[in-house]
C-alpha cells in the first residue's frame, strides 16, 4: 500500500484509526450483550458507534501520548 499522508501526520491518523476500531467493535458488543439481535440492531449499533466514536477519536487523541510514554518506561531498551 502506497503511503499516502506525510509523517506529521502519524498521530492524528493513529488516533482516528484506533478510536474507529475500537469504538466500533466495542459498541457492538455491547449493543449485542444489551438488545440482542432484536429488530433494530444494525441501526442501534451504528448509532452507539456514532455517538461512542465522537468521545473515543478526542480521548485517544490526548491519552495515546501518554499510553506510549508509558509503554516505553516499561521497556527495556
Amino acid at each position: 500500500m502506497p503511503a499516502v499522508f506525510p509523517a506529521r501526520f502519524r498521530p492524528l491518523l493513529f488516533a482516528l484509526i484506533m478510536s474507529a476500531l475500537m469504538s466500533f467493535l466495542m459498541s457492538g458488543v455491547i449493543t449485542l450483550i444489551n438488545t440482542g439481535l432484536a429488530e433494530g440492531f444494525l441501526f442501534r449499533w451504528l448509532w452507539a458507534w456514532i455517538v461512542a466514536w465522537a468521545v473515543a477519536f478526542p480521548l485517544v487523541s490526548f491519552i495515546a501520548p501518554l499510553a506510549h510514554r508509558l509503554t516505553n518506561s516499561l521497556i527495556r531498551p
